[in-house]
């Protein structure tokens, strides 16, 4: 949990009569706090998650991750693999969907896995509000 994300319930009462116009009702976001806590905290859960699958991070052929926007995807990889990533290992979608929520990582998985032979082994990443961040491990059949 993290103030740097933050609503107030606004979703509750925004449309109340004493709601409207009222700053605090509205989803506010720290985006640079925010970028520099989120981007080591899905690292470290995406090393955790393959870690705990008894694999490890150089045996994982792509990650689609959660595409909030590009620098934090870059910045991500690189703290998972020690380098830069190829666009092949952790494919955007951001240049023709935007940032779609976590729905990202799922579109950038459907665009980004029919070149991958059976037995490629990879991880898909999403985050959210509040900093919850789910990771599950995919093996291609």
């Amino acid at each position: 949990f993290s103030n740097n994300i933050r609503n107030n319930f606004g979703f509750l009462n925004r449309a109340d009569e004493s709601g409207i116009g009222k700053a605090d009702k509205l989803f506010r976001q720290q985006g640079r706090k925010v970028f520099k806590e989120v981007c080591p905290m899905a690292a470290e859960m995406i090393t955790n998650t393959v870690q705990n699958a008894g694999l490890k991070i150089d045996q994982i052929q792509r990650f689609w991750l959660h595409q909030a926007n590009l620098n934090m995807n870059l910045l991500i990889a690189r703290l998972i693999l020690g380098r830069d990533a190829t666009p092949e290992e952790s494919p955007t979608i951001l240049d023709t969907y935007a940032n779609t929520s976590s729905a990202g990582s799922i579109i950038a998985f459907h665009k980004h896995q029919d070149d991958l032979k059976q037995g490629a082994i990879g991880v898909i990443c999403s985050f959210g509000a509040g900093y919850s961040i789910g990771c599950v491990v995919v093996k291609k059949r």
